[in-house]
């Protein structure tokens, strides 16, 4: 299994200390990384990778409301192969039509993707388990919308947040699954309360199991009460104790 970190977690220290924050990264063992809104760093993030023998398989970017063509761009020079948009308010799930405006989009956006060789996807938060369509959840039902390129990038945290189970969840949308992000703590909305991998209510080793089309699993806190480094560096150790 290989192992990525979500720079969302070190947001904090990236914007005091970009490069030195990425050698950080590196120093605990992380060889690969996926950045956010990388666009407006996408050439300091380049050096630092370079520096440290860091890749970006995959990056975050409001695809829908910024420029396609700035990020695709962008993420040729970091070398991210697969774009994925990370945040599509609650308000946004709630009927069909919303959704298939969302569909739409991000079907779109992969065509002009697809012109630069970068695949799209979508990242998820509880509200997207809690919304209910025709009997299914609204992620669920938003992957029947998705054009046969695009991908999901499963947060496991908050899709048990919003009530469902992850294993189930990844295993229903099969193949379409290719990255997840790992995460640990209490299962609520309080995000300081997060935890490192193995620390908390998820059942870790099932979920990465359950993800049977996997090609990254991302390490992210959304925050942390205590030293993110730390935090870090136990998930890591965690999982590459493990056994996947």
């Amino acid at each position: 299994m290989t192992y990525s970190l979500q720079l969302y977690t070190v947001r904090k220290p990236l914007e005091e200390d970009l490069p030195g924050t990425i050698a950080r990264v590196a120093e605990l063992g992380f060889t690969k990384v996926e950045p956010y809104n990388f666009a407006a760093t996408a050439d300091a993030l380049a050096a630092a990778f370079a520096q440290h023998g860091i890749t970006a398989p995959s990056g975050h970017a409001p695809l829908l409301s910024a420029d396609q063509d700035e990020i695709f761009a962008a993420a040729n020079k970091l070398g991210i192969t697969t774009v994925i948009d990370p945040f599509i308010p609650a308000d946004q799930w709630q009927t069909e039509e919303d959704i298939q405006k969302i569909a739409d989009g991000l079907n779109a956006a992969a065509k002009k993707g697809a012109e630069y060789g970068v695949r799209v996807g979508y990242h998820n938060h509880a509200w997207e388990l809690e919304s209910k369509i025709n009997g299914t959840t609204a992620l669920e039902y938003f992957e029947t919308l998705l054009d046969p390129e695009l991908v999901l990038e499963v947060d496991t945290y908050w899709v048990s947040v919003g009530g469902e189970s992850a294993v189930d969840i990844l295993g229903k949308l099969g193949e379409r699954v290719k990255y997840i992000h790992i995460k640990d703590g209490p299962l609520n909305t309080d995000t300081s309360a997060q935890l490192p991998a193995g620390q908390g209510e998820v059942p870790i080793w099932d979920v990465i199991g359950a993800a049977k089309h996997l090609e990254v699993g991302v390490v992210e806190f959304d925050d942390y009460a205590g030293d993110i480094f730390e935090g870090i560096a136990a998930s890591l150790a965690f999982l590459n104790a493990g056994k996947a």
